[in-house]
């Protein structure tokens, strides 16, 4: 048999918590990224536009004192008067005119990108790029000096004033809102996880009180309710709960009047017929002593049919007394194998039945002698009604269980009936009798099996039947050998 290993999210509950952390979650992780993405933004625009500003600032200073074709001693004035009027912000200028170059305050500075190369020399805007060198953020800006030509048209004139200024101050504003962010989440998420419990919980309370409620019922409790509170769909369910258990509690109540009336229909029935029903056998036998011919073959056939039903009577009698809780065990204790021989012995022929009994004294039980002795009468009789004699009753002490086997020569149960065959009335079909009734005297009562397994489940043992693979039928009945006393008559 392969075991089944539970599912960690199998519960209501479990799935109710990760439902709710993970919504907390996908909410906090989308606001903190949209947080941080705009803050982000702010931050980098406002450091740009400040840097910018002050670039513009400073080159629009120096552009009217630089040459129309600036040589390289022009360049590098340009770049360190930008130097000067910006000694403490850490910039790095250059400044390129064809071929020329001139860097200040050292040579060290990132080369721009080929496109920003392009658009700086073609527009008159400035232009910017982040790049990373070794790790660290920076910010390049290229910058057009114009001057005014004599139509008052700003003219580009070449000379390209490049900036490169470190970001860090603004890298470490980026990660300090990224730390922001993720304690924020983290609490966020801290708080989804408490309120995921106290919602569950609200939710489950309902819940597990309808899963008692219904374990309650199935243990038979048809007046347990619910408390009905609030008008969401938890308190629909308890409220439709509550209107089923009431009317299968009528309903219950109303089968079990109605089974008890039947029961005692069929005890008083019984009763009212076992005395007349005695009267006529006890006639019916005298008379089929002394009357011959036509009228005593008539007679014999009167008695036999008072005999069956006079058994008849007897088993729906004891029926009744199973039904009613009433039938109770007289146990002695006894030597089952002389109680399954004495059986044996006073209903058939030896050559009809062959036992394999353990010998006097082996084997001992406390069981109902009485009981014991329908049980053996009504299998014997069933299988030498099925099969061919001789049957085989084998008895035998397998793991603390008396084991009771008959086997018959038959041809065997057929498969769809070996589920019924211990049922009341049953018949396989046209062509085989019904069991043998209570007594084990041979006729046919439908009963017979029925009150065996009654009587075998009353020492709290079993009986099965199946079929052996040579052909014929076996049943089975096994009775604890170490049981209490139990007390009262049968």
């Amino acid at each position: 048999m392969v075991s089944r290993v539970p599912l960690p999210l199998r519960g209501l509950r479990s799935r109710l918590l990760v439902s709710f952390v993970l919504v907390a979650m996908a909410s906090s992780l989308g606001t903190g990224a949209l947080a941080f993405r705009e803050a982000r933004t702010g931050v980098l625009q406002q450091s740009q536009d400040s840097v910018i500003n002050r670039f513009r600032t400073s080159v629009e200073a120096v552009a009217p004192a630089v040459p129309h074709n600036p040589a390289a001693s022009d360049l590098q004035w340009a770049v360190d008067q930008v130097i000067l009027a910006n000694r403490v912000s850490g910039w790095r200028v250059m400044a390129a005119y064809g071929d020329r170059r001139a860097f200040a305050p050292t040579p060290r500075f990132t080369q721009p990108s080929p496109e920003m190369l392009r658009s700086v020399r073609t527009r008159r805007a400035a232009v910017f790029q982040r790049v990373n060198v070794d790790g660290s953020p920076r910010l390049l800006v290229g910058m057009p000096v114009t001057y005014t030509a004599d139509d008052q048209v700003q003219r580009l004139s070449g000379v390209v004033m490049f900036l490169e200024v470190p970001q860090t101050a603004e890298q470490g504003y980026v990660e300090a809102m990224v730390d922001g962010i993720e304690r924020a989440t983290l609490v966020a998420l801290c708080l989804a996880v408490v309120l995921a419990l106290l919602a569950a919980s609200g939710v489950l309370r309902p819940v597990r009180a309808l899963r008692g409620a219904t374990r309650k019922m199935a243990a038979g409790r048809l007046d347990v309710r619910l408390k009905v509170t609030g008008s969401d769909e938890l308190a629909d369910l308890s409220r439709s709960f509550n209107e089923t258990a009431a009317e299968l509690e009528r309903t219950v109540a109303e089968l079990r009047r109605l089974e008890a009336r039947g029961r005692r229909f069929v005890a008083d029935v019984s009763h009212e017929l076992r005395t007349p029903l005695a009267a006529m056998t006890a006639v019916t036998d005298v008379l089929d002593q002394r009357v011959e011919g036509e009228t005593g073959e008539a007679l014999r056939l009167v008695s036999e049919g008072t005999q069956r039903l006079s058994a008849l009577v007897e088993d729906l009698m004891e029926i009744s007394r199973f039904d009613a809780g009433a039938a109770r065990l007289n146990r002695d204790d006894i030597d089952l194998a002389e109680s399954v021989r004495r059986t044996v012995a006073s209903r058939w022929r030896p050559e009809e039945v062959e036992l394999r009994l353990p010998a006097p004294g082996g084997l001992r039980g406390r069981v109902d002698p009485r009981r014991l002795d329908v049980v053996t009468a009504n299998l014997v009789g069933n299988a030498l009604r099925h099969g061919e004699p001789p049957v085989r009753v084998t008895l035998e002490a397998r793991d603390g269980l008396a084991v009771l086997e008959v086997t018959d020569n038959g041809p065997g149960i057929a498969e769809e009936v070996l589920p019924h065959i211990f049922e009341r009335f049953y018949k396989a079909s046209t062509s085989r009798a019904r069991s043998g009734n209570g007594s084990g005297d041979g006729d046919s009562s439908g009963l017979g099996l029925a009150i065996t397994a009654e009587n075998v489940r009353l020492h709290g043992g079993r009986i099965h039947a199946a079929n052996r693979p040579g052909g014929g039928a076996v049943l089975t009945v096994e009775l604890p050998l170490d049981v209490d006393d139990e007390g009262g008559a049968g």
